[in-house]
Formats: structure tokens, sequence, C-alpha cells
């Protein structure tokens, strides 16, 4: 399958998901209209009060459902950066010397040069202990990254790009927009039980009228199939997420061709005390799919839970791998918390204090020509591969640090993009451009790109569409 496959199929999904959700939503509406209408033939209304009333009702019902998705979705499409912060995400400075910090920017630049996709907005959880990611948006050009506190100090660079590599795929994938829509129409139906919960504290009096009873009844219906509903809508949730964390986990070996660095993040979880979990539980169970490995402890069944067992997924990457193991590392890291920065070190990765947490970058090999077909494009679109990774490394690796500087400030990256552009200083048409840039964005931008011109016109051919990749964002 290619990206535009991924892509229908995702979309697919979404349309089972669609469908699943409306038969929900069906039989929510139905229950609470047979419980009001059986009430009202109990209590001898006419056939058109029975009817007039199941008519509001339907039409109350889905207003109110619809209307709680519309403005949910309303406060998600701010992009992947809202939903980060929302959840306590501290946004990553792309110009940091944090050892930590700049050891996940790499990474991430690495993949986004490798797959042509922006370079997302990077979020770290601080106070979260233990391990694990999401990415948030609704397309590509808005995904926001986030990684726990826990994550970024215990997993060494092959971990911690195996773990990458899984958000990568929900990216591009399509399941981010997919997460989205499903945290909008569990918010509907959720509603529906909440209504039903005031109805019955601030609206239960007169229940011994005739009048009274249908509402008392109906309060109880919407209480009580609002729930359900809840309770089956998050089975569908945890079953469509549980299928694309397992395509995540095989997209990113394939994107790495290692199994190791997933498996030993997986391990970590597994060993730790605090696993994946997040301390704040309420905010954990509304983005529970979204994230890299369970965020809340399931006290009641696997049916709720939204990824597959951690054994299954570590026995998918290594089919050797004995649970037994698992008490060992749980015993290890009980004594001495894993530190992925001194595991990096240890294995040859620059030290520390270089702020880079990589192996010297491979050369880029020369530029040749070469016919590309279209199919050829298309099965490339969105994805890349074990080659594409290391020869996005090796561009990251090149660029100097002043330019990857410009490209990752908001400040200077317009200005550095136009100044690439430009023509050379002694050509009659520069002026003409430089008046263009004025007139259109303003005389201020139009001097800071012919300031950094002949910087820019430094840059090796082969870098300059990196450096445009990483400055897109800003």
């Amino acid at each position: 399958m290619n990206f535009f496959d991924h892509q229908r199929a995702a979309k697919g999904s979404t349309a089972k998901l669609v469908f699943l959700f409306v038969i929900a939503v069906v039989a929510l509406v139905a229950g609470i209209n047979a419980a009001v209408a059986i009430t009202m033939a109990y209590k001898q209304f006419d056939a058109s009060e029975i009817l007039g009333t199941v008519i509001v009702v339907t039409a109350a019902t889905l207003l109110i459902i619809t209307g709680r998705m519309f403005f949910k979705m309303l406060s998600l499409r701010q992009g992947g950066a809202a939903i980060a912060a929302s959840l306590g995400g501290v946004p990553v400075d792309p110009t940091t010397t944090d050892p930590q910090l700049r050891r996940l920017v790499n990474i991430v630049e690495e993949m986004s040069l490798a797959s042509g996709v922006p370079v997302p907005r990077l979020f770290v959880m601080p106070q979260e202990p233990g391990i694990n990611a999401f990415a948030a948006g609704f397309t590509p050009a808005d995904a926001a990254i986030t990684v726990t506190g826990g994550a970024l100090a215990q997993l060494n660079r092959d971990e911690l790009q195996g773990v990458i590599g899984h958000e990568f795929s929900h990216i591009l994938n399509g399941d981010m927009r997919l997460n989205i829509r499903l945290i909008a129409l569990l918010a509907g139906i959720l509603l529906i039980g909440m209504i039903g919960l005031r109805f019955l504290q601030f609206g239960g009096r007169g229940s011994d009228s005739k009048a009274g009873a249908p509402i008392v009844v109906l309060a109880i219906a919407m209480l009580v199939l609002g729930f359900i509903g809840v309770f089956f809508a998050n089975l569908i949730k945890a079953a469509v997420s549980r299928q694309r964390e397992w395509l995540a986990d095989a997209s990113a070996v394939q994107f790495t061709r290692q199994t190791t660095g997933l498996e030993g993040a997986l391990k970590k979880i597994g060993g730790i005390p605090t696993g994946s979990r997040l301390r704040d539980s309420r905010s954990a169970t509304e983005v529970s799919h979204m994230l890299f490995g369970e965020g809340v402890k399931r006290s009641f069944t696997s049916l709720y839970a939204t990824h597959p067992p951690l054994i299954d997924r570590i026995k998918a990457l290594n089919p050797s791998f004995d649970p037994r193991e698992m008490a060992e590392l749980r015993q290890r890291y009980s004594q001495q918390v894993p530190d992925g920065l001194a595991e990096d070190i240890a294995a040859g990765f620059a030290p520390a204090g270089t702020a880079l947490g990589r192996r010297a970058p491979a050369p880029v090999p020369p530029s040749s020509r070469r016919t590309v077909s279209p199919e050829h494009v298309a099965a490339r679109a969105g994805t890349f591969t074990p080659e594409d990774l290391k020869y996005g490394a090796a561009l990251h690796g090149r660029l100097p640090a002043e330019i990857r500087q410009l490209a990752s400030q908001p400040t200077t990256a317009p200005a550095a993009v136009i100044g690439l552009l430009l023509a050379p200083s002694g050509e009659a048409v520069r002026a003409r451009q430089l008046d263009a840039v004025a007139a259109r964005l303003g005389p201020a931008l139009a001097r800071d790109a012919s300031a950094l011109a002949e910087q820019m016109a430094k840059l090796a051919h082969e870098l300059r569409l990196p450096f445009v990749e990483l400055a897109l964002p800003q």
C-alpha cells in the first residue's frame, strides 16, 4: 500500500466508524422514545400527544448530540498544538541546546526530511514520568508530536526513534483526523447521559402528576441509555484504535528497518513502575486512543483497552521474547531507572555535551539525473524507507547550525526562504523581486530577505529543499 492507499483505508475506517456510531445514536434515540412512549401510554395520553412528544424528543436528542460534536470538533480544529497544550504540553524550542530535547528535535527533523512532510510542532509533558507520546492534528501541516518527560529521560536514541516513527505513521496514515472524530463522537453521546443526570437532580418535581411522570422517565432513559451508549462507543473506539496501533508499530519498523528500538521502548514501559500511564487520568481517558501506550489502567476488561497487550506487541517484534523476562526487567528498573543519554554514549552516539545525540552523519551521495515515473512518485509520497531516513539524517547533519537556526525561528524563516529565491545581486530582476516582496509582504521583510540573500546563496543545492522543508512550519 502506498500513501494514498493508506489515506483511502483511513477514510474507509472513518466511514465504518461513522456507520457504527449512527447505529448507536439510532438505538439511543429509539430507546429513549420507547421509554417515554410506554410511560405516556400507561398514563393514558392521546396518541397524538405521544407522537408529538416522540418527534420533539427525537429532534432534541439529535440536536444535543450533533451540537456537542460540532463544538467539540471546533475546539479541536485549532490543530495539534492546541491539543498538546490542553494536556499540559510545553513547546520545544527548535534551537534548544538541552541534550535530551536536541536529540528529540534532530530525530523529528530527520524523519520529516526523509518523508517530505512538514516538521511537526514538538511538545513535552515534563510532569509525566511514564513513557508515552502522541501525535495530534487535523492534517500533517498542523500536526504536533508530544512526548512525556519519562520518554525523553529513559529512552535511548534508537528507542525514541522507534516511538517517533510510530507517531509519524499516525500522521502519514490519516489516523489523527480519525482520532479527533472519535473524541467528538464520544462527547456527543456522553452529553445525553449528563443531561439525564441533571434532569433527575433538578427536574424531578411533580413526578407524581400525569405530566411529570414522562419527564422523569425521559431523564432516567437519557441517563441510563446515554451511559450505555458511551460504554459501547468506547468499545468501538478501542477496537478501531487497536487496529491502528498494530499498523503504526509495523510502519515504525518499516521506516527504521530495525525492531530493537521499538521493542526496547515497549520493554521499558513494561519494566518501569509508572509504565506508560499518565497522571491526569481524566485527560488520559479522553485521548487514550491517541497515545503510544495505555495511558490509564484498565481494571475490568481488555475489551476497553485502546492498545494491544504489551506482551503481544513485543512478541510481534521479537517472536522469541519470553514474557518471563518482564519480571527481571521490573526488578532491574526498580533498582536503577534507565538513563537514555547514558545508553547513547555507551553505544557510540555523540556525547551529551555536543547536544547532537547522533553518530556522525553519512556523506550525502552526489546528485545524479534519473527518470522517475508518476507511479513511483505516488508510491513514495508520504512515506519513507530506511535509506531515506539515513539520507535525511545526512542532509540534516550537513545543514550548518546557523542555517538551521534561521529555519526554526518565525522571525527569520520567511526572510531566509525568500532570500534563497532571490536572483543574484548583479541581475536587474533582483530589484523587481524585492519591490514585489515589499508590496505584498512589507518593506521590512524585503530588507531582511535582501540581507540574508548572500548567505543563503552559499547553501549547497542539495540542501536548499531540506532547508525550505524545515522552514515551512514557521
